[in-house]
């Protein structure tokens, strides 16, 4: 065998739906790349009856170079789907997982897959030799600033999500998280979300309100990443944030005033959700893998676990989405051979896996889920739909409920 090309990166996603029509969608995304391909993500979801699964959405192939995401995800969503079906567990070397741990991954979260965010650049890098020149290109292909010039041509998908964009402002001088040079292969678009590649994984996250993990797989060095990216993180002082325009033009430089912040349950959540997947890795053959800030390995900005990270404090309606990068591979090589491409399979969806069940909500939240279910049953039985309008009993009990608050603020004397 040999890396997937985009085609058959395509053809395995709808021949999974095929194969597992009951527990499976197709979804497309809707916006086209340049070069005209459609691509797809696929949800896997088993027994419907767990109305309160939470999603986990995994994405892979936003730079062209690294080669292996896609197969990675392709197998991962191969492995779970047949471990389901076939009531199996899965091992991974030395890291196993029971049937009926994949049993509840499936029936009870949503596990998303989207393996091919940029096909444009994928197709451009893989139809040359491994190491040249072209098959180490890594934007799409976008050629609306390139000037015609075939060297300023596209855009990194990963610098082009909404977080902290506009670098020249918000970053300390002469950082360089990105690149306003077309030709750089850093080069961050002309705005936020310029691309139809991140705008696809805007929506596709967007149309899982109950995604709690995002991971973006790519290569190299043998990374487990999570936020902040543009600066080292802090715990204490929530005025030093990204959404401070006050702070523009100190970020990016280690040791000095700025520093972002996190809540210290959440810094706490997002180091056990890494820690999760990078001891998963190891347990398969003993591959040490570093879980660590984002900005310890450099610093960046419009990168997509950043960009997902920050819903939560952007809208207090939106929950929260905990946002992660694998760099897989501890060999610095974009082309592994395929036998070495076997092993990384196996190491990352071990780990990737390890999240889900780490994401399953506890038997209490399936208790309450539950109960508010047949709850719900038993109020539409006494309430029916076509008592509920204004002059019924289910809104005279609401009412009713509403006023409660107010009677006890004159009974105290506030009101």
């Amino acid at each position: 065998m040999t890396f997937l090309n985009v085609v058959e990166i395509e053809s395995a996603l709808v021949a999974l739906r095929n194969a597992y029509p009951s527990l499976t969608q197709l979804i497309p995304l809707p916006n086209e790349t340049y070069e005209h391909r459609q691509s797809n993500a696929l949800l896997i979801r088993g027994s419907p009856w767990f109305e309160c699964r939470p999603a986990v959405v995994f994405v892979s192939g936003v730079h062209a170079r690294e080669w292996g995401g896609p197969d990675i995800l392709v197998n991962l969503a191969t492995d779970l789907l047949e471990a389901y079906s076939t009531n199996a567990g899965l091992a991974y070397g030395g890291k196993v997982f029971a049937a009926d741990v994949i049993r509840s991954i499936v029936d009870q979260t949503d596990v998303v897959v989207f393996p091919d965010v940029n096909p444009d650049g994928r197709a451009y890098s893989m139809a040359a030799p491994a190491d040249s020149a072209q098959a180490l290109w890594r934007k799409n292909r976008n050629p609306a600033s390139s000037g015609g010039v075939a060297t300023r041509i596209g855009v990194d998908v990963n610098r082009n999500y909404d977080f902290l964009w506009n670098f020249p402002v918000t970053f300390a001088p002469n950082v360089g998280p990105a690149s306003t040079d077309p030709s750089s292969y850093t080069f961050s678009g002309t705005g936020p979300f310029s691309e139809p590649e991140s705008r696809n994984v805007q929506w596709l996250v967007d149309r899982f309100p109950r995604a709690r993990y995002f991971v973006d797989v790519h290569s190299y060095t043998g990374l487990v990443l999570y936020p902040w990216g543009d600066d080292q993180n802090q715990t204490t002082d929530p005025s030093m944030s990204f959404r401070n325009s006050a702070w523009d033009g100190k970020r990016g430089i280690a040791n000095d005033a700025y520093r972002d912040y996190v809540p210290a349950w959440r810094l706490a959540e997002l180091q056990t959700a890494a820690a999760i997947m990078r001891d998963g890795i190891l347990a398969v053959r003993g591959q040490s893998y570093v879980s660590q800030q984002g900005f310890a390995l450099y610093p960046t900005s419009g990168t997509s676990e950043d960009w997902a990270f920050t819903r939560e404090f952007l809208s207090q309606s939106r929950g929260k989405l905990s946002g992660f990068v694998i760099e897989f591979n501890k060999n610095i090589d974009f082309f592994p051979t395929w036998a070495e491409m076997v092993d990384l399979i196996a190491d990352i969806d071990a780990g990737l896996i390890a999240l889900c069940a780490y994401a399953r909500p506890g038997r209490f939240a399936v208790i309450l889920c539950w109960i508010r279910k047949w709850f719900w049953a038993i109020l539409h039985r006494v309430f029916p739909p076509e008592l509920w309008g204004p002059y019924g009993p289910w809104d005279r009990m609401v009412q009713v409920i509403r006023g409660i608050p107010k009677f006890i603020g004159r009974v105290i004397g506030r009101e």
